[in-house]
């Protein structure tokens, strides 16, 4: 080998290496990445099920709640016809 062969060789190897080093550091801030968008997804997957049983109490609550309005009407024209 000459000498023109032996600096491509080193030049060449030094690129690979520096290749293969930043394609393993942007490997890891992807999984690292990944693995936030993981507990995000599963913090909002959390609020979204409270919402959702909370929006279904609120429906219970509020068929419940239209009996009284309804008597609380009748009433209300019970008083205003007895003045």
């Amino acid at each position: 080998m000459t000498t023109t062969d032996n600096v491509l060789l080193i030049i060449l190897t030094s690129l690979l290496s520096l290749y293969f080093l930043l394609g393993i550091i942007l490997l890891v801030l992807v999984i690292k990445t990944m693995n936030s968008v993981k507990r995000v997804v599963g913090k909002a997957e959390h609020v979204v099920d409270n919402a959702e049983s909370v929006a279904e109490v609120l429906k219970d609550t509020s068929g419940k709640l239209a009996f009284f309005k309804i008597i609380h009407n009748i009433i209300n024209l019970v008083n205003k016809r007895d003045k």
